[in-house]
């Protein structure tokens, strides 16, 4: 089972270094196959942060919907097209398998081998005397069947059809009906009767194959190799070597038509519904060439996730990954407001009212008498300086000044220039497109029935902020017709001076019962505000209570 640790769908930097920090301490705790990862794209101050403290950007996960290639059986047991029926029953005979995929030599899907299609082949229907007879095959795939030994050198490869013939009566009847066939297309089989045989050698039957392991005359060999006939011995009785013969057939010839096959990129849950309709045993996976990735059975369905997950930075399932509804939510560190779905079983879940999920995550170091190396502890001074604003904003409690000075210490450096640094690299309203600015750290709330987003950006001046207003309000706009929202918000907090301006597009009663100072459409100053968590949304939340 592996364990993934990740923050909201548009991580901002609290998300991630909390995610990469605490899956390290997991790591050191003593939990295997961990991973941090990342629902979203990084911002320039990310990047920086994670370069400036050498630690990897954590793996990009857009979607964690279960999917069919994480419960598929990969490389899976298979016979190739040009393989004898014989072995790949022998491969479902050991490994109890009901169906085998078969593949040409480039590793290609062809077609299912089943159980209800090799009975149709090795036992046919009663009085279809001409197809219970013949089979389509090599004569060395004949003899490969019954380990059969050539007496006269080596057999073909090339298959055509042959009709199996046993010689079981006396010699005249024997004679009279061998009339009937056609002799290059004839494989007899027979005992130690050498008058047949050379009866047979004289008629020119292609092969004939000696049962019981009896000996053949060198005089009998000799006249078989000057007329072109394949003398075969077999060691084990004529019933048993003439059934066995039959399986001489390659598994291209006996193919299931119609198979449902599944790309492995297919949501489980769309394939259930696919499957559950199908006769199929085993559903093969197929990649983009064609060839078979692995196979997928209806048990597999039943298997648990092989994945599971630990959310940091949020608990409302509006706000994680897509398909973290599908898989177990095992942990939860969060310091926002409470907005999470049941869970099957009990979980941990830390939610405290601080300024970072970092101050969380360095707070479980030192309860655990562990101390983060300088990276880490780089990361976490990072997220609490990010989502507090270097400690000034109104979410910042003592237990977050307290950390930041301990992590300092361990990092080596102060978080007064660790947060100039940080809050000078990447405007977003210089380098991002509207687009991006208010989706780079948004998060979709549901109240009273109705869906809304509320992002926020940190700037160092407002100085660009008036000639990006307006394409800032037609990108909220299209955001709220797109994804069918009540509103859409965004707050741009200048960090020096600790004021932001409010910009939202949405249904006209909710934007009238908005009564900050007005700076212009849509538009609103927010002075001494900075914090969406504990100052912006409990208004907006108000505003939505008159508005509805």
């Amino acid at each position: 089972m592996e364990t993934v640790v990740i923050g909201h769908r548009n991580p901002d930097m609290d998300s991630i270094c909390s995610a990469v920090a605490y899956a390290e301490l997991k790591r050191h705790l003593g939990m295997e196959n961990i991973r941090a990862a990342r629902a979203g794209a990084l911002n320039e101050r990310i990047t920086f942060v994670l370069e400036k403290f050498a630690s990897p950007q954590p793996d990009f996960l857009p979607d964690v919907t279960p999917r069919v290639r994480d419960a598929m059986v990969a490389m899976p047991v298979s016979t190739g097209a040009d393989n004898p029926v014989h072995e790949a029953l022998e491969l479902m005979s050991s490994r109890r398998l009901r169906a085998l995929p078969v593949v040409d030599r480039e590793g290609k899907f062809r077609g299912l081998l089943s159980e209800n299609k090799l009975l149709v082949t090795l036992f046919p229907p009663l009085g279809t005397t001409d197809s219970s007879r013949a089979v389509e095959a090599s004569l060395a795939n004949i003899a490969r069947t019954f380990g059969g030994e050539s007496l006269t050198g080596p057999l073909s490869d090339e298959e055509q059809r042959y009709d199996l013939v046993v010689a079981a009566m006396r010699f005249e009847t024997f004679v009279e009906r061998l009339d009937h066939h056609t002799p290059a297309n004839t494989v007899l089989f027979i005992g130690d009767r050498e008058n047949v045989q050379r009866a047979a050698l004289q008629c020119g039957v292609r092969a004939i194959v000696v049962t019981g392991n009896t000996e053949v005359s060198a005089e009998v060999v000799a006249e078989a190799k000057r007329g072109g006939t394949s003398i075969i011995r077999s060691q084990w009785d004529t019933a048993t070597t003439v059934f066995h013969a039959r399986s001489a057939v390659v598994a291209g010839r006996v193919l299931e038509e119609g198979d449902l096959v599944f790309d492995g990129d297919l949501t489980l849950s769309q394939a259930r519904k696919q499957a559950v309709l199908s006769p199929q045993f085993i559903y093969p996976v197929l990649d983009e060439a064609g060839c078979l990735e692995g196979v997928l059975s209806k048990s597999d369905f039943l298997k648990p996730p092989a994945r599971q997950l630990i959310l940091v930075d949020h608990n409302e399932l509006s706000q994680a990954v897509p398909g973290a509804s599908e898989l177990p939510i095992v942990e939860i560190l969060d310091h926002h407001r409470l907005g999470n779905s049941h869970t099957d079983k009990p979980i941990l879940f830390i939610n405290q009212p601080v300024g970072s999920t970092c101050t969380l995550v360095a707070d479980l170091f030192q309860r655990h008498g562990l101390q983060p190396a300088r990276p880490i502890a780089g990361l976490l001074m990072s997220g609490i300086i990010a989502d507090t604003l270097n400690a000034t904003s109104p979410t910042t409690t003592d237990l977050d000044r307290r950390l930041l000075a301990q992590l300092s210490e361990w990092a080596g450096i102060l978080p007064a220039d660790l947060a100039t640094e940080i809050f000078s690299v990447g405007s977003p309203l210089l380098t991002l497109p509207p687009r991006d600015v208010i989706m780079a750290d948004g998060k979709e709330y549901e109240e009273r029935g109705v869906r809304f987003t509320v992002s926020q950006i940190e700037e160092i001046t407002f100085t660009h902020f008036e000639e990006r207003r307006e394409q800032l309000i037609e990108a909220l706009a299209a955001h709220v017709a797109a994804k069918g929202l009540y509103f859409a918000a965004l707050l741009v907090t200048d960090v020096n001076k600790q004021n932001s301006y409010l910009l939202v597009a949405g249904a006209p009663e909710f934007i009238n019962t908005i009564t900050y100072p007005e700076a212009g459409p849509q538009t609103w100053f927010l002075e001494g505000i900075v914090s969406r968590k504990k100052q912006l949304l409990p208004y907006l939340a108000e505003c939505l209570a008159r508005a509805l």
